[in-house]
C-alpha cells in the first residue's frame, strides 16, 4: 500500500506544477475601457471556448478537480 502512495503523492505533485503553469499561461480577465462602453461582445469574445484561451479554463477546472480529490484521499491515510 505505500507505494501507491507515493504514486498518488508524484500524481499530485505533476497536478499542482501542471496547474501554477496554467494559471500562468492565462489572460487576465480585465475587460479594460472596452467593457465600458459595452462593446465586449465581438467574435473573439463569443468563440472564446473553442480558443486556446477556453481551453486553458478548462483544463484549469478539470486539474483542479483532480487536485480536490486526490488531496482528500491523499488525507484520508488509507495507505
Amino acid at each position: 500500500m505505500g507505494a501507491l502512495r507515493v504514486v498518488l503523492t508524484i500524481v499530485f505533485v505533476l497536478i499542482c506544477v501542471a496547474i501554477s503553469v496554467i494559471v500562468l499561461m492565462q489572460e487576465g480577465k480585465s475587460g479594460g475601457l472596452g467593457a465600458l462602453s459595452g462593446s465586449n461582445d465581438t467574435y473573439w469574445s463569443r468563440n472564446k471556448g473553442r480558443s486556446l484561451e477556453g481551453k486553458l479554463g478548462k483544463a484549469t477546472a478539470i486539474l483542479g478537480a483532480l487536485f480536490m480529490v486526490l488531496a482528500l484521499v491523499l488525507d484520508l491515510n488509507i495507505f
